[in-house]
């Protein structure tokens, strides 16, 4: 067919980026909480995320889900998922870049940055395909949860702990690396573990045997699973294996892998155990403090994650509005755009902000802190991320609303952390738990907070109405949702009045503090600087 006119004003491919050290945020974040040398060992990742070879790996993730084969061709039950190559070379990479389990190993070798190098490499590294993080998290967070059974983490420490990704069921302690998953919820409880009906009893060897049904298992392809089950003393947290110590299959039969609205890459499965072997993980009948120490983990990649796919969209808007042309002028150089994108930047500077602030906890300690800092961020972070896609998927147009700008991918995807380990309901009161239960957290995170005390009278303000909304506690449960969000809110202003520059604090004090910010994004007040905000978030693609 012969070319009817010459095609213009098109953006090129965003590629040759490099999300870890371009993003001007997540460094200073990285510098900050750790050092250059922690940077720098990022680079080979972040090179390899900004690639055309691994946004390809993510299109055909997602194009391709995983299928289940519950039988071999003879008939005999092996309940095994099957996943497209491009998911393997993503874990492999996440993995051998210590994305998983090794930030414990490396701790405990004397890594004083270990879990900041590891959260800055996710935010980056995951930006490519969200998917296959979900067993990666599991992966990183079942190590401090496993350690509360020293016998076990003595026998899977090693292979979870490992820069070795080997797909594939096997006696896990031959493996050169291990995956795992996790099983809480059922049918009728959902978030209410305790109404689980799935029972364990006890064998003369010390294991014991589980009967249930799981209505969501992460990653089921996995080595190893915690999950909970009933015993007389209550519920009780379990490791189960798929394959036994003697080599033998576990009793492990996946029923069906849920059709999800995003995450299409990975595999959500519904599980059956008629018999199936575990042992017990910490004391009888206190199975949710256990697996807790597991989702207090995973909580934080929910933060980190929905940090990541708010940059991934910020990132492609901003590449959009400086390459596409309208109404005689770059989109970049509009007012209105420019409003909306400092206003996206904005947003994604102050996740990134208290993301990797989050992970900084880790490496020090600060369990107290980490407590219920890290539920007000599950909260907000993750509750805000889809507004934020969809803002960005508007900038791009009709363009964004296509499956080949990735957009529509991330959109699908964005939901999901603020749903995953902890909708928005159970967060927000166990952010009133936290509160209450411990003062310690309450002190740690209002320490944390007063360090920006004076920096901002609309920070200050806000601060003030934080500690009145929590006068009256009776009414608490009612107002849960807006305690949550008003603490996190604090807490981004904190970072953001002391550690970036100062037109991105005042945009957000303004805006999130200040009570002159409008119902959607885009709304930045008159004077801020909004070019100069656009400029700190831009990436070159080469």
């Amino acid at each position: 067919m012969s070319a009817t006119h010459e095609v213009t004003n098109q953006v090129p491919p965003l590629v040759g980026h490099d999300p870890i050290a371009d993003d001007v945020a997540l460094s200073e974040a990285c510098l900050r909480h750790a050092d250059a040398a922690a940077l720098a060992s990022l680079g080979e990742l972040g090179r390899l995320a900004g690639s055309e070879q691994a946004q390809e790996w993510g299109r055909l993730a997602n194009e391709n889900p995983p299928r289940l084969r519950t039988h071999d061709r003879y008939g005999h039950r092996i309940d095994e998922v099957e996943f497209h190559p491009a998911w393997h070379e993503l874990m492999r990479t996440a993995t051998e870049h210590g994305l998983a389990g090794a930030p414990w190993a490396d701790q405990q070798a004397g890594d004083a940055h270990a879990h900041v190098r590891r959260a800055v490499g996710y935010l980056g590294w995951t930006q490519v395909e969200m998917g296959h993080g979900c067993p990666v998290t599991m992966t990183y967070a079942v190590v401090p949860a496993l350690r509360r059974a020293p016998a076990l983490a003595a026998r899977y420490e090693p292979g979870l702990t490992a820069r070795a990704y080997q797909f594939g069921l096997a006696e896990p302690t031959g493996k050169a690396g291990l995956v795992a998953g996790m099983g809480m919820t059922e049918k009728q409880g959902g978030s209410d573990v305790r109404a689980n009906t799935t029972r364990a009893v006890a064998r003369p060897d010390g294991s014991y045997r589980l009967t249930g049904h799981k209505w969501f298992t992460s990653a089921p392809m996995s080595d190893l699973f915690l999950v909970l089950a009933q015993l007389e003393e209550g519920v009780s947290c379990f490791l189960v294996p798929r394959v036994l110590p003697d080599g033998s299959r576990n009793v492990f039969h996946v029923q069906r892998l849920k059709d999800k609205l995003g995450d299409r890459s990975n595999a959500s499965s519904e599980v059956e155990f008629d018999g199936t072997t575990g042992w017990l993980v910490g004391e009888p009948g206190r199975g949710v403090p256990a697996i807790i120490e597991m989702v207090n983990t995973t909580r934080l990649d929910c933060v980190l994650g929905s940090a990541a796919t708010v940059r991934a969209a910020l990132t492609q808007a901003v590449h959009h509005a400086r390459h596409r042309s309208a109404f005689g002028a770059l989109l970049v150089d509009q007012p209105l755009m420019r409003n909306v994108l400092a206003d996206l930047a904005v947003e994604s500077e102050a996740a990134t902000a208290l993301a990797i602030r989050l992970a900084a906890a880790v490496d020090a300690g600060e369990s107290a802190f980490l407590r219920l800092a890290g539920a007000a961020a599950k909260f907000w972070v993750c509750k805000r991320t889809p507004g934020v896609v969809a803002e960005a998927m508007e900038v791009l147009g009709g363009n964004g609303y296509v499956e080949d700008s990735g957009l529509p991918r991330l959109y699908r995807q964005s939901p999901l952390n603020s749903i995953w380990e902890g909708s928005g309901n159970v967060i927000a009161l166990d952010v009133l738990r936290a509160m209450g239960r411990s003062s310690d957290s309450l002190a740690a995170v209002t320490e944390e907070i007063e360090l920006a005390r004076g920096l901002d009278a609309r920070f200050d303000a806000a601060v003030k109405r934080l500690s009145a909304e929590l006068g009256d506690p009776e009414a608490l449960p009612l107002r849960a949702r807006r305690i949550a969000g008003l603490l996190a809110l604090c807490l981004q202003g904190s970072l953001l009045l002391r550690f970036t520059p100062a037109p991105v604090a005042d945009a957000f004090c303004a805006s999130r503090l200040g009570g002159d910010w409008g119902a959607v994004l885009g709304t930045l007040p008159a004077g801020t600087d909004v070019a100069g905000i656009v400029a700190r978030s831009s990436v070159e693609a080469v």
